[in-house]
């Protein structure tokens, strides 16, 4: 896990007009600087990255994918979260019906986690955005 720092990069967006091409290349994109704390991360304090390993949330979240993590909101029903599962990190869909707490895969093929009285169980924080290569 690591905790978000504040980098600045230049933002860029350009106007893309539909059907008409592109503007022109010689013309001023480059913005004010982007400040990730500012753009993504509410609470840059209580937030941290992690980086997911396994498919068991994929397509939504990839194997490979980074994830921030702000630890200052509390999880509500359908949040994506990162936990600790009976001694092992963990990253599911949170569910909680009754007094009973769920930890819901996104890809089918994995199974459901009902957590169970005097299971290890504790949410690190909420998933508030992915970040994910697309090539």
């Amino acid at each position: 896990m690591h905790q978000v720092v504040n980098k600045n990069f230049q933002w860029i967006h350009p106007s893309i007009c539909a059907g008409t091409g592109f503007p022109s290349p010689a013309d001023d994109y480059m913005d004010h600087p982007l400040d990730w704390n500012e753009f993504l991360i509410k609470h840059p304090a209580a937030s941290f990255t992690v980086r997911v390993m396994g498919d068991s949330m994929s397509p939504l979240i990839p194997d490979g994918a980074l994830v921030i993590v702000d630890k200052s909101l509390t999880p509500k029903n359908g949040d994506v979260v990162v936990a600790v599962y009976n001694g092992e990190f963990t990253l599911k869909q949170y569910a909680h019906n009754r007094q009973v707490n769920y930890l819901i895969p996104y890809n089918s093929k994995f199974p459901t986690i009902t957590v169970k009285q005097g299971d290890e169980f504790q949410i690190w924080g909420v998933v508030t955005f992915s970040v994910q290569p697309h090539r």
